[in-house]
């Protein structure tokens, strides 16, 4: 049996070869448009992948049900835009943990800590963009343009001065110019979240 949202799809597993080609034809029905699978159970056990194409070594000889839970695009957005403040509190924290660790001469662990903030950065202003582009069409975006703009600049110039090696200096950069940025996003995100709700209401 393969389940969609709650409800029978009618199609037979024994049709498919293996769970992918089960995957794949849910994903391409008109219901799945402007949808976002969350949960994937298979024999009433939670899928998810390991490596990329796993579900093609899973034989369906192997399965007795499938099934499939999504949510609308629009509502996964909303959600994410609702943790999007906690993420620059996150942020905002490991920004002064980083600098206390550059203080104590800390490097190695510093620099291990100050690459995952980064990575969380380009997430979080992908996110962001994502967001823009696709639910904030036609919203007034100067506050949005002109942080991005700060964070920008602010980025390159920790490049510069990571690059020479002044761990002080970027310690400097992160506590009193970094953190009090993320601050800053903490709020703009809410806006946005609230602009979000707004349109979809």
């Amino acid at each position: 049996m393969i389940i969609v949202d709650g409800r029978n799809s009618g199609k037979e597993i024994s049709n498919f070869a293996n769970l992918e080609e089960i995957l794949v034809d849910v994903m391409e029905d008109e219901g799945m448009e402007n949808r976002v699978v969350t949960d994937v159970l298979v024999n009433n056990e939670q899928f998810s992948e390991i490596y990329p194409h796993q579900a093609e070594d899973i034989s369906t000889a192997s399965i007795t049900s499938v099934e499939v839970r999504s949510v609308e695009a629009s509502e996964m957005a909303l959600a994410i835009a609702g943790e999007m403040e906690k993420v620059a509190l996150m942020m905002e924290k490991a920004a002064h943990e980083i600098a206390r660790l550059f203080r104590e001469a800390s490097n190695t662990d510093a620099l291990e800590l100050l690459q995952d903030l980064l990575d969380v950065n380009r997430d979080f202003m992908s996110m962001l963009a994502l967001l823009r582009t696709q639910y904030l069409k036609g919203v007034k975006s100067d506050d949005l343009n002109i942080r991005e703009e700060k964070f920008t600049d602010l980025l390159s110039e920790m490049t510069e001065v990571f690059e020479s090696e002044d761990w002080i200096l970027l310690a400097d950069l992160l506590e009193y110019e970094f953190a009090p940025l993320c601050l800053e996003w903490r709020t703009t995100s809410q806006n946005v979240h609230k602009a979000m709700q707004e349109q979809k209401a």
